[in-house]
């Protein structure tokens, strides 16, 4: 199967947006090689801002642009701008509907071999919280042209998080703020997904079909705002929901689903995430694996759903 990064998509897209768009400017947090905004960099020189290693500045600076009719896109790993830009984000952008898109990059574990201090396990529930904040997840590297795009030409920040890592091209629909896409049907259980954790679902989807057990899959990349329809009609269906993500379990998408499910259809739940603790340096695909977040585990747990719900 072929694999595309997300982060190079974004530098991608980024030149090509900018070709048509003049207002598009872009900021980077002295990491434009790693995120590669510094391929916008190279082919718009007098719209790009190194600003060093000042997220925080940087937010503010992206703020400034915006009220002058300007469309920043402040880019930089998602653990720093979550946290070290998280003022300037809540007071400055979000408080006053700003138009800046915050570029998430090297976000989950992908940032591997650096431990706890750059892996972002905590973003999505900090970026969700913020009143007027999108947040989008993308499944792999198009979907993050679709999502730049998209974000570009709405009212208000946007939040979006990419892996840094190549992942599967998939064969899907590109991700649309506010829809659901339907990526496989069945009667049995709802796994609800976002971002990279779409192609080991799709795998645990046609695992649990040979035992019998058919999957309604849902992407649900964009987080915030969620699909609450294709949500509600999915668990009607099946009766119990299983979410899956690169994230800490608390506040991200399974919260997000369960806010839904509890006040209109709750139904039983499980999580595949990161459990309540701080992850540490290795291999990508290991830590994956060791966290919980893998084809094994999303099998057993939608296998253990499906047990209580046909008691």
């Amino acid at each position: 199967m072929e694999t595309k990064g997300m982060r190079d998509a974004f530098g991608a897209a980024l030149v090509e947006i900018g070709k048509s768009n003049d207002k598009l400017m872009v900021l980077d947090a002295d990491v434009s090689s790693s995120t590669r905004s510094g391929l916008f960099g190279k082919a718009y020189p007098d719209r790009f801002f190194n600003v060093g290693v000042a997220e925080a500045n940087m937010v503010d600076i992206a703020a400034g642009m915006a009220t002058c009719g300007y469309r920043p896109v402040v880019s930089a790993f998602a653990i720093f701008l979550a946290l070290k830009a998280t003022d300037q984000i809540r007071n400055v952008v979000c408080y006053n509907n700003l138009n800046v898109i915050i570029a998430g990059g090297y976000s989950g574990l992908s940032d591997s071999f650096d431990g706890a201090s750059h892996q972002s396990i905590t973003d999505l529930a900090i970026m969700r919280a913020f009143p007027n904040m999108t947040v989008l997840v993308p499944a792999h590297a198009d979907d993050v042209t679709s999502a730049l795009e998209q974000a570009l030409n709405i009212n208000g920040p946007v939040y979006i998080r990419m892996c840094r890592n190549p992942s599967p091209v998939l064969n899907k629909k590109p991700l649309m703020i506010g829809k659901a896409e339907i990526l496989a049907e069945g009667k049995n259980v709802t796994i609800g997904a976002c971002g990279i954790t779409i192609p080991m679902v799709l795998e645990a989807a046609g695992l649990l079909a040979e035992k019998g057990i058919a999957a309604d899959v849902l992407d649900l990349g964009s987080l915030k705002p969620l699909d609450i329809d294709a949500i509600l009609t999915s668990a009607k269906k099946t009766g119990c929901f299983l979410t899956v993500e690169e994230h800490s379990i608390h506040g991200g998408l399974g919260s997000a689903v369960s806010e839904v499910l509890v006040k209109s259809n709750p139904v039983p739940m499980d999580f595949v995430g990161i459990d309540d603790c701080f992850t540490e340096s290795g291999p990508y695909v290991d830590l994956l694996d060791k966290y919980g977040i893998s084809v094994t585990a999303i099998v057993a747990k939608a296998e253990a759903l499906v047990g209580k719900t046909s008691q």
